[in-house]
């Protein structure tokens, strides 16, 4: 497929800052027609053409491998967060202790990957949530993070997907996240600025309100090391 030169800066551009065209992840109709075995070959075959282009000789021990693990890396890993069926099963609870207090599961570790150079987007995600009567276990937050971000991102994106399925989930708009990472595609090209993260927040309901969000916000710089 062959871009005019003025369509090509503009798309650079776009990817350059970042930008996103949805808060959904741009999925076409046919996305799961393939199985992920038909999906794995046909990439395989794609990133042996890759590197071939690139001059590498696929004889040799070290890279003979490469395009089927790259292949299986990408649907069965860091992309696997593309199916539905993958999504996690957040079984919720009654609130039988009536609990009323914020309830906050922070330095969730973050995996992603730009969807601009595909390069990874490492992090930590911070989520809170005041039940109105139902609770989620600790884990399915940490579920429902990895999920959202084991797919080609955009952090914006991504902080909004994260509250969005727990205000389904949970029957509350009552939902917040903070997102902190840094992105490989301003650290180690472009601009290769090592030291810069980027910081995405999403408040839904409740945490709108200064002081909620302040007492979140709190709660996420405390100092739970042991």
């Amino acid at each position: 497929m062959k871009i005019d030169k003025a369509l090509e800066e503009q798309y650079e551009e776009f990817g350059n800052e970042h930008a996103m065209s949805s808060a959904e992840t741009p999925l076409r109709d046919d996305a799961f027609d393939l199985s992920d075995s038909e999906k794995i070959e046909r990439i395989e075959q794609d990133v042996y053409s890759i590197m071939e282009t690139l001059g590498l000789d696929l004889t040799d021990d070290s890279l003979r491998g490469t395009p089927r693990r790259v292949a299986k890396m990408f649907v069965q890993e860091i992309f696997g967060g593309l199916h539905p069926q993958k999504k996690p099963n957040a079984s919720t609870f009654e609130n039988k202790y009536k609990y009323g207090e914020m309830l906050v599961e922070k330095n969730i570790t973050v995996y992603s990957t730009c969807e601009h150079h595909l390069l990874p987007i490492v992090g930590r995600a911070h989520v809170g949530y005041i039940s109105n009567g139902k609770v989620v276990g600790l884990s399915k937050m940490n579920r429902i993070v990895d999920y959202f971000a084991k797919r080609p991102q955009v952090q914006e994106r991504m902080t909004m997907q994260i509250v969005q399925e727990l205000q389904k989930v949970l029957n509350t708009k009552d939902v917040a996240c903070v997102v902190d990472a840094k992105h490989l595609c301003v650290n180690s090209r472009g601009i290769r600025d090592i030291e810069s993260s980027t910081v995405t927040a999403e408040f839904g309901g409740k945490f709108k309100d200064p002081a909620v969000r302040r007492e979140f916000l709190d709660y996420i710089k405390l100092d739970t090391e042991f």
